[in-house]
């Protein structure tokens, strides 16, 4: 399984339920790296999500404590456990975690690449992604070009779980 995300300087990834940034390049990056793919969320973010309808053309799963919860078109989980016997349907590297914070931290450890957009900038934040450079099993194998949307820096990062 996968995770993508994008985070601020102090790993702030969103703020009453909304991002934090919105980088045209960064939503194309997320588009195409999710296109044809499972992705994983919590309710919040689904409901975040434009029209609180699912993506075009990905498989979507919600992990959500709701018991009786219904979304048309999703898949709705109940327990991490209910989830890892969802996933086994598909292929590993297909599966993309997307938010939100609760749901980032119950699945890392599941995790075997990060795509993270690491924004040189910070707002004010409620919700933040754990700081993956100091979790030593965690290793940056691809830390791109510098790249800027209306003066804020950002950069497509790639991380990979050792198998320490």
């Amino acid at each position: 399984m996968n995770l993508i995300v994008a985070v601020a300087k102090d790993w702030g990834i969103g703020c009453e339920n909304d991002l934090l940034f919105r980088i045209p390049d960064d939503q194309k990056y997320f588009r195409k790296t999710t296109t044809g793919k499972v992705v994983v969320m919590g309710h919040n973010t689904f409901k975040s999500l434009p029209g609180g309808k699912p993506l075009k053309d990905r498989t979507h799963i919600v992990l959500s404590r709701q018991e009786g919860l219904e979304i048309p078109g999703v898949t709705v989980c109940n327990s991490i456990a209910a989830l890892l016997e969802e996933i086994k349907g598909y292929n590993a590297e297909d599966v993309f975690v997307i938010g939100g914070e609760k749901i980032y931290n119950a699945l890392l450890e599941y995790c075997t690449k990060a795509y993270v957009t690491k924004i040189d900038a910070t707002l004010p934040a409620d919700t933040f992604f754990p700081n993956i450079d100091e979790i030593p099993e965690w290793e940056l194998v691809q830390n791109p070009e510098v790249n800027e949307h209306d003066g804020v820096m950002y950069r497509f990062c790639v991380y990979e779980r050792s198998a320490r």
